[in-house]
Formats: C-alpha cells, sequence, structure tokens
C-alpha cells in the first residue's frame, strides 16, 4: 500500500472532480462550464458523469494472481467503477512494475479506449506516463502503462503545503508545454486535475492519463484546448494558494467561499507571487480579468506556453546553509598532547631561557658573522652603483626608440563588453525548450542557466532538430568580435554559431538567409566564438546544432543536452 501512495501512475483515478466539461447542457459555446456543483470527487458514487454511459456490461471477474497474456499479474485493484477496473500489475517478462486497465471488449467504451491507448502511445513524450501495451484478448480489452514508484502525486505536495514559486513556475512551464505539444498532434486530456500531475524524485514533472483517462469515462467536448488550458490554470491556482478554485472541496483541497466568485490568488492567500497569479487567472474561465489590470484570456495551452515566456524569471530559492560549529581547543592544540596533566593548583615553572653566547667561542663566532655582513653590504652597494649606470644609458636610448616610433603607430582600438537588453527563446521546428529562462544567461549570475531538453541522440540533433538557442537584443546596431558563452555540461562535444539576426523574434525560415559571425566546438565548459570577419548587427543569435551527453539530475533525466549559463558580447 505504500508503493501505491507514492507511485501515482493510477490514471483512471476514483478520487477526482467530473471533468469541466462532461456534461454537453454543462458547457457554454465556448465550452466554459457553469455549472461548478459537479466538480466534486462524486465519481464513485455516481458513475463517470460523461457524454457515453458504458451500458450492461460488467466488470470482468479478476482478481490478484490474475496474469494477462501470460505475462502481466495482477497485484493490487486500486479502481473498480463503471464496469472497468486499474491494477497495479508486474511484468514478470522485464520484472518490473507495472499499472494495467480492463474492461470487457463488449464495453461500450473499449474501442475508444483501444485507439486512445494507441494514439498514446505513438506521442511518444517522455512527459507524459507512457502507454506501454493496449491489447484486446480473450473477451478483455487491458491497457498496460508505465509505474512510476518514485513519483509524487500533486495532491500529496500540496497536503503539506502551496509549492514554492520556483516549483509553481516550473510545474505550470512544464505541464503547459506538454498540453502544447500534444495537442500538435490531436491529442487531449480532459480529466488534467492534482491526481493526474506528478513529480518525480529527479524534479521533473509528468503526466498521467493522456486521452486513455478520458475515454475510460467516456468524457468528450467540443473545445478540449480551452479544458485543458482552464485546468492547467486550476493546478496552478492549488500550487499557489492550496485552495480549490470553486466552491466545492475536491482533492483534499478546500474550495472558495460561497458567493464570492473566483478572486485572484493573492487574494487568497498573502505573499502569493504577483505574476504566477496573473497567469492562473488568465488561464481560468474570468474573461482574463486580474486583480491588477486586464490581459487577454490564454484559451489554448500554446497561448499558454508564450504567457510563460513573456514573465520575468522566477529565481530559486537560496539553498540555507548551517552555520558551523564553534571552533574547540583541544589539548592536542593547545601543546600537551603526551605530557601529563598538571594538578589543579601547582604552580608550573618557567623554563629557563638558555643563557647568550657568552663563551669566548661565542664572542669569535660573533666578530666573525659582523665581518662578513660588512663585506656583502660593501660588495652589494658597488654591483647597485653599477647597474643603475647602466640602466640609465639604456633608458636614454629606449625613450628616444619609442618616441621616434609613436609617430608612426596608431592607438589600438579599444574592446568594449556590449550590454544587453533582452533575449528570446529561437524555436525554427518542435517544442521550446525553456523560454522563460533565457534571462538567467546574462544576470551575471553562473549558478543560473538556461537549458535544453534532453535528446535520445546526438550529439548532432539533426535530423531531430536543426538545433536550438537564443536571440539576443543588444539594444543598437554593434560590430562583434566575440561572444564568450558559459556552458553548464562538459564533455562529447559542444557545437556553437554565431549568426546576425534581423529581429529578437525571426521566422523559422530566416535560419539559412542569416549571417553567420563566428562557429566553434568545444569539450569544455566554456566557449569563446570569435567573428571571422567584421560583421554590424542589433540581434545576434546563439545557436546550438551539437550538445554533449550528461547524466540525469533533479531537472532532466540523461541524454545528450546543454545548458547556457552566461553570455557576454564583445565588440
Amino acid at each position: 500500500m505504500a508503493e501505491r501512495s507514492t507511485a501515482a501512475v493510477d490514471v483512471a483515478d476514483n478520487s477526482g472532480d467530473e471533468p469541466l466539461t462532461a456534461q454537453a447542457d454543462q458547457s457554454t459555446a465556448d465550452g466554459v462550464v457553469k455549472n461548478r456543483e459537479q466538480d466534486t470527487d462524486t465519481d464513485e458514487a455516481q458513475g463517470s458523469g460523461g457524454t457515453e454511459r458504458p451500458g450492461k456490461a460488467s466488470p470482468p471477474e479478476l482478481h490478484s494472481g490474475h496474469k494477462l497474456a501470460r505475462r502481466y499479474r495482477l497485484e493490487e485493484c486500486v479502481t473498480r467503477l463503471d464496469g472497468f477496473s486499474s491494477w497495479r500489475a508486474v511484468d514478470e517478462k522485464l520484472r518490473r512494475a507495472v499499472g494495467v486497465h480492463v474492461l470487457p471488449a463488449d464495453h461500450a467504451r473499449a474501442r475508444s479506449v483501444l485507439a486512445a491507448a494507441r494514439s498514446s502511445a505513438l506521442l511518444g513524450d517522455p512527459r507524459f506516463v507512457q502507454v506501454l501495451d493496449a491489447v484486446e484478448e480473450n473477451d478483455l480489452v487491458y491497457v498496460v502503462h508505465e509505474w512510476l514508484p518514485d513519483a509524487t502525486e500533486l495532491t500529496t505536495l500540496l497536503a503539506a503545503g502551496p509549492l514554492e514559486p520556483h516549483d509553481a513556475y516550473q510545474m505550470v512551464s512544464q505541464i503547459a508545454s506538454a498540453m502544447a505539444a500534444a495537442h500538435r498532434e490531436g491529442l487531449a486530456h480532459l480529466r488534467l486535475n492534482p491526481n493526474a500531475v506528478l513529480r518525480t524524485s529527479s524534479g521533473q514533472w509528468r503526466i498521467r492519463g493522456l486521452a486513455v483517462n478520458a475515454a475510460l469515462r467516456g468524457i468528450a467536448t467540443d473545445t478540449p484546448q480551452r479544458t485543458d488550458t482552464e485546468a492547467i490554470g486550476a493546478l496552478l491556482y492549488a500550487a499557489l494558494t492550496q485552495r480549490w478554485p470553486y466552491e466545492n472541496d475536491a482533492y483534499g483541497l478546500s474550495g472558495l467561499p460561497k458567493d464570492v466568485g473566483l478572486i485572484a490568488p493573492d487574494q487568497v492567500r498573502a505573499g502569493v507571487h504577483r505574476g504566477l497569479s496573473e497567469l492562473s487567472m488568465r488561464a481560468l474561465v474570468n474573461d482574463g480579468a486580474t486583480a491588477s489590470r486586464h490581459e487577454a484570456a490564454c484559451t489554448t495551452p500554446e497561448e499558454l506556453v508564450k504567457a510563460i515566456g513573456e514573465m520575468p524569471r522566477i529565481r530559486p530559492p537560496e539553498p540555507a546553509f548551517t552555520a558551523p560549529p564553534e571552533y574547540q581547543r583541544t589539548t592536542y592544540q593547545q601543546g600537551t598532547y603526551g605530557r601529563p596533566a598538571p594538578h589543579p593548583g601547582a604552580t608550573q615553572a618557567v623554563p629557563t631561557p638558555p643563557p647568550p653566547l657568552q663563551s669566548p667561542t661565542g664572542r669569535a663566532l660573533k666578530w666573525a658573522v659582523s665581518a662578513l655582513l660588512i663585506a656583502a653590504l660593501g660588495l652589494g652597494s658597488w654591483q647597485l652603483a653599477d647597474a643603475l649606470v647602466d640602466r640609465t644609458h639604456s633608458d636614454s636610448n629606449q625613450t628616444q626608440t619609442t618616441d621616434e616610433g609613436d609617430k608612426n603607430s596608431a592607438a589600438p582600438k579599444p574592446v568594449r563588453q556590449l550590454k544587453i537588453h533582452d533575449a528570446a527563446e529561437y524555436v525554427v521546428s518542435g517544442d521550446a525548450q525553456h523560454p522563460g529562462d533565457v534571462g538567467e544567461t546574462y544576470d551575471n549570475d553562473s549558478a543560473t542557466y538556461w537549458r535544453t531538453s534532453s535528446f535520445r541522440a546526438g550529439p548532432p540533433l539533426a535530423p531531430y532538430k536543426p538545433g536550438v538557442g537564443i536571440v539576443y537584443d543588444l539594444g543598437s546596431a554593434q560590430e562583434i568580435s566575440k561572444a564568450a558563452i558559459g556552458l553548464y555540461y562538459g564533455g562529447n562535444h559542444t557545437t556553437v554559431h554565431l549568426y546576425a539576426a534581423d529581429s529578437l523574434n525571426p521566422s523559422p525560415s530566416a535560419l539559412k538567409s542569416m549571417q553567420k559571425i563566428g562557429t566553434l566546438t568545444t569539450t569544455g565548459t566554456s566557449a569563446t566564438v570569435k567573428a571571422s570577419k567584421a560583421v554590424k548587427t542589433r540581434y545576434v543569435l546563439v545557436w546550438l546544432t551539437a550538445l554533449p551527453y550528461a547524466a540525469g539530475d533533479q531537472y532532466s533525466d540523461d541524454g545528450y543536452k546543454q545548458g547556457i549559463t552566461d553570455v557576454k558580447f564583445t565588440g
């Protein structure tokens, strides 16, 4: 049972809210649900609440120890609802824990569950809990998915209190970009709630139940992007306030006071980050109104990703250091190691210093040393005077030569550091990396950085991606001589190119026509790219086309990846 509480991978959980768009008669024309009384944890008592009923199909007779395909041994039933059941199981072939959803082949939703599972498996995005198998066999349909014993549900995290602003920012940024990628492939979630969002031990956020969760419960909507965007806004709201943004309690969180309406997070709880508060209100259905100003509402995950990228960066909290213990002198340090301790009250005899050199031998030795010192001083004075005379002649000749040469030589051109006014991530194809962190690359703090995703193949990113990078705005056209770039990872090789761009946000096709300033490949943690020829531009693109391999950490999995810590341009 302990594993069940931490694994958090049963995508068909029975403790969540009824979907915001589960009933067609609850939605307005733009997909905004009006009746919030259905958003409670009543699935188990009232059924799925979806637009489709399972008919008369009965759940299969399964028990712990039952094997599917002579491979998946069922261990513990975690959900039994509406004719389907969800299990923690063991893949005996690969000897690993998995999750399994099982329903009869004649179930009204069996075909849609199979289709959803296979579509989700084809996405192959590591930000989602992966579907491993989807099979119809022996009058049963079952879907096998990952089981993550090291992951923790957002529900569990919020039970201890609201998230720190940096953690909430990372959560909403990663969830929004993942859902934007899913919607580009035609996949929606429709049941995105605190039970469906997991944080792994490495600090990555993952989403469970993409498409499958809604299919199991027969949920459908005409506005899937709006539904998922509003759900992300509710997740952020809960992460900031530890409250559910509707009147009813759900997911272990208290709802808002009745008859108050939707109020901004920074009005619910003191100390809430202002930018994140406004972001959650733009994602929730409130016509874009925030506590302090009016912004356009975000109705798609793509719009939400763009809004996150426009926010000022949120720094992680400073690490707390404990003061070292007070210095304690020991007996050994006091010089008494190996000696008997003095008796209390006993007077210690002061050792008598040795007598001076008063013997005849001592007096002779003193006269000999004095004579040697006098001889040395005389010899040194003569050599010093001789050296000063030679130096005077040399300086005179050198001054004449220098004065004559200065008449015909020009002063060297001064080198100065160019100020960076703004920056934006440049995306040619696929997903953005971490657009909200580009400011970390020119804040004069080597501890902060912008990072790429972890790629499975490398070091070259092509053909999967032509490259990743950032465009910097120098404020006005400047002549670039070189760029000093701090890198987070060393090893293998990192290939860096500098291009002159035409704007802060050039089109994806503009890369082909950009003028190259310079290029460099390195295996270290810094790169100094010198201009191959004089180029004057306002916008400079730092473009990475090959990345080193690095192990996983608290922010990303292992793979080919890189981070930029500091960028400085000189001209």
